[in-house]
């Protein structure tokens, strides 16, 4: 039996991960607990979403109720099922970098320690398989917001002849910079990651992201700014920008797209990657962009206020440069567009 590992099954990575898995004939492992609810109310439950996976996917997938900060039960998963693991795929995290500011300690245990503790546990009893982290963007703290941006209509902007204009690639600095709380908690995991893959020789790589998204989301009012703008403009509900006059600036990837390059890197492997990865130019938006783009898909006017004050540490401008990605795998490349994942987004709200 060929086992994949993937923890925060139910969320929006998680899930498409599994399914993906799941259809090229793995067995997949899920790993839990639906903190998701914790961090942002019933609304950002992941619990329905359990509940499709285990009954569409039957003997396909196991799943476990289980907290990454405890050694002890992620040692004993990964034990049971040992040298059959060929691959990790590790997409639980405290998510939010607002959040992560009200209770530092079960951020950063969640988003360090628990990645250690999966480290560990791989090293231990599958040393052989591949380990993928779904990091983020904000490694990189405010550094982005330095670059020379100039302001257009609905948004912020960088000069073509300017070496980021397709993107932010690796070679950005991780240094001298704000990175919130929720930063650095990822970023140590992210080292950690790469560093077990140096050391030790593991199959490991880190995936920088930018905004993830798909209609699988449960977007919070801290979390998910795309699934939870479109959530607000089906529903009524008030939103509120947060600083930037609304033109900040977000590349869009979905989830689909995302996993696609997990199972390129996976049919590949190599040690200690990191990679850029988003919607690059193919799929980025400014939040006041997002909206005329909701509108012109559902008919239906946000009611929105904007607050000057922008939140700390947040982009002005993130677009990702996927040109390290592609050099290494030249068949992959972004799939689904911004217009269509709002449609998606709102074809699934009309559902709901």
């Amino acid at each position: 039996m060929s086992i994949v590992v993937v923890t925060g099954a139910a969320g929006l990575v998680g899930s498409e991960s599994v399914r993906t898995f799941a259809d090229l004939g793995y067995t997949v492992v899920g790993i839990d607990n639906d903190m998701r609810m914790k961090f942002f109310g019933a609304a950002a439950s992941t619990a329905n979403t359990l509940e499709k996976l285990v009954d569409q996917l039957s003997d396909s997938y196991i799943h476990h109720d289980a907290d990454i900060r405890n050694m002890e039960l992620i040692d004993e998963i990964f034990k049971t099922y040992s040298s059959d693991i060929k691959l990790v795929v590790h997409t639980a995290a405290q998510p939010s970098h607002d959040w992560a500011a009200t209770d530092p300690l079960t951020d950063f245990s969640i988003n360090a320690q628990g990645s250690l503790n999966l480290l560990e546990a791989a090293r231990k009893h599958c040393p052989d398989c591949v380990f993928v982290f779904c990091s983020t963007n904000k490694v990189y703290g405010n550094t982005p917001n330095r670059l020379p941006l100039h302001e257009l209509p609905t948004r912020w902007e960088i000069s073509e002849e300017h070496r980021f204009y397709n993107g932010i690639d690796e070679s950005m600095s991780i240094d001298a910079s704000k990175h919130s709380l929720f930063g650095v908690s990822k970023l140590s995991a992210d080292i950690l990651v790469q560093e077990y893959g140096h050391y030790f020789g593991m199959k490991t790589a880190v995936f920088r992201a930018g905004c993830l998204t798909g209609q699988h989301h449960a977007g919070a009012r801290l979390h998910g700014f795309l699934s939870y703008l479109v959530r607000c403009v089906m529903t009524g509900k008030k939103y509120e920008i947060y600083g930037y006059k609304g033109k900040q600036v977000r590349d869009n990837l979905h989830s689909k797209d995302l996993v696609d390059a997990f199972v390129n890197f996976f049919q590949n492997p190599r040690a200690g990657e990191i990679y850029n990865i988003g919607g690059g130019r193919a799929a980025n938006c400014s939040i006041l962009e997002a909206i005329d783009i909701c509108f012109e898909v559902s008919g239906k006017k946000l009611d929105f206020t904007l607050c000057e004050q922008p939140r700390s540490g947040d982009h002005m401008w993130w677009i990702s440069d996927n040109s390290k990605f592609r050099e290494h795998f030249c068949d992959w490349d972004v799939k689904i567009g911004i217009k269509e994942i709002i449609s998606q987004i709102i074809s699934d709200n009309e559902l709901a």
